[in-house]
């Protein structure tokens, strides 16, 4: 077991408040891309020109987003490296879309934002994850 006065301090007490905000992420990027994905048209017409892999994607790593939100939670070690490959799989995702946008595909510049939100934020809980769940 490791004594949490070796961890690095601020890591610690902001694993927990970052660990709530990205299980309430990852239950809405769930809701949010069920809702396009087996919703009723309605949803789908709301959304505008999405794009479908992103979508998917989105729909799937919010169970990882929960998932990772509960290892840092309890500061487990595997949170960071789940939340390491979440960045990188939304980057990966973002650059296949910056593909199809610049071959001129439909797409909403507010999933541009947010994949640019997603990264950010996935970056952000990687590093402080990893830092949070550091062995002495």
């Amino acid at each position: 077991m490791t004594s949490t006065s070796s961890l690095p301090t601020s890591a610690v007490q902001w694993a927990r408040p970052v660990a709530i905000i990205a299980l309430i992420f990852g239950v809405m990027t769930v809701l949010s891309g069920g809702g396009v994905l087996f919703g009723p048209e309605e949803t789908r017409e709301s959304a505008g020109n999405y794009v479908g892999f992103v979508v998917w994607f989105n729909f799937l790593a919010g169970g990882a987003y929960v998932a990772a939100a509960i290892g840092l939670w309890l500061r487990k070690k595997w949170s960071a490296q789940l939340a390491t490959l979440i960045a990188v799989a939304t980057a990966v995702v973002a650059l296949g879309l910056a593909f199809l946008v610049l071959r001129g595909a439909a797409f909403e510049m507010r999933t541009v934002g947010a994949m640019a939100l997603r990264l950010a934020f996935w970056v952000a809980v990687a590093v402080l994850a990893h830092r949070a769940t550091r062995k002495a």
